[in-house]
């Protein structure tokens, strides 16, 4: 899987996308420390026990590098910055129920955000999944020669 870049210094205005998700009475924010083992397992049971270490490290960052969206005190999605590596978006993932919301949209956003507000120009999405979804929301292109990238020789399990 590809690793794609991010010209951070000409993100689309994010506005419409926080509006519509918000119109659905879903709530975007940053996850706060004391949500740590509430979200990491929330991440670990939907989708992997990686993405659980990873949220992890999330919440070891000041501020904390994961943001989430919720509805009724539920979790709907997640998304964090910085864990894997400096200026990664990743990971993130939204419950297969509220998809088609805009929430992975928003949350992306919001990742994005954070990472230049930490002060990067460009970010990485690393190991690419929906690569059609990043070339649209945010103008991601594809990094030459990223394959395996920074996820090679993973452990197992």
């Amino acid at each position: 899987m590809i690793d794609m870049l991010v010209r951070l210094y000409e993100l689309p205005d994010s506005c419409p996308v926080y509006d519509r998700v918000e119109q659905q009475g879903i709530i975007l924010r940053r996850a706060r420390a004391y949500e740590r083992h509430i979200v990491a397992a929330w991440a670990g049971e939907h989708f992997s026990p990686k993405w659980e270490s990873e949220v992890k490290v999330a919440f070891s960052r000041q501020p904390v590098t994961c943001y989430i969206a919720t509805k009724d005190k539920e979790i709907l999605g997640f998304a964090c910055y910085e864990t894997t590596a400096k200026g990664f978006y990743g990971p993130t993932g939204v419950n297969e129920a509220a998809r088609g919301t805009g929430i992975g949209k928003a949350l992306l956003f919001m990742a994005m955000e954070g990472l230049k507000d930490l002060g990067y120009v460009y970010g990485m999405i690393g190991g690419v999944g929906p690569r059609e979804f990043y070339e649209k929301a945010i103008g991601a292109v594809e990094i030459p020669g990223s394959d395996p990238g920074i996820y090679r020789d993973i452990l197992p399990g």
